[in-house]
């Protein structure tokens, strides 16, 4: 499903060295590494987020996509700082992928009420995201990547900052709805509790 050949990545003075990666489809894959290693400059160059690689191709569903814009890789992205559209209320916000993507009004709808239902979101719908707790926001954003039913789901410490209960509320919601939506996933983060819970295979950067 996602191969990297030799992918090499410089970001400043940062040099991320050749790396190869193979997941399958439908699997989930933990990538976890000290700080520093180049987890995240991966996982932005993999989403398009980044100039290059300067080496290496990104193959994702058997169509290279190394030099493909974002928007058209086919791929869902969960930032760590969530980064959700301070303007839009949370129907806007799941309706935002597949607006942009022309599809008709009533399969927005319909995707859009099926989320908030698996995301337990019916009741924030027409709320702005000041006024959402972390968890709150983190389900939306899921909801938002998940939106336009990606070919991969990219997470990049997307339970950093939560309190206990409510990182274990939302650990539980990804674990569902990746294996609900049957999306491969890519998961970058420092906690092996959260690998442990939510990947099918740990990957160590050294």
């Amino acid at each position: 499903m996602l191969v990297l050949e030799e992918v090499t990545v410089q970001a400043g003075q940062f040099v991320l060295p050749p790396f190869s990666l193979e997941i399958a489809e439908g699997e989930c894959v933990a990538l976890m590494g000290p700080s520093g290693c180049g987890k995240t400059t991966l996982l932005e160059t993999v989403c398009g987020l980044r100039r290059g690689p300067s080496g290496g191709r990104i193959i994702l569903g058997g169509d290279e996509v190394t030099g493909l814009p974002p928007g058209a890789r086919g791929i869902g992205l969960v930032p760590q700082d969530v980064a959700l559209f301070p303007s839009l209320k949370v129907r806007e916000q799941l309706e935002f992928g597949p607006r942009l993507h022309g599809w008709s009004s009533v399969e927005i709808k319909q995707r859009v009420e099926g989320l908030a239902g698996d995301l337990g979101l019916e009741n924030l719908l027409e709320r702005s995201p000041g006024k959402l707790s972390g968890g709150e926001a983190r389900r939306v954003a899921l909801g938002r990547a998940l939106a336009l039913r990606p070919r991969l789901l990219c997470l990049d410490e997307a339970l950093t900052g939560l309190d206990e209960a409510r990182h274990e509320e939302v650990l539980g919601v990804i674990r569902k709805m990746i294996e609900r939506e049957g999306v491969t996933a890519l998961h970058v983060t420092h906690s092996k509790k959260e690998a442990e819970a939510i990947a099918d295979r740990v990957v160590v950067m050294e």
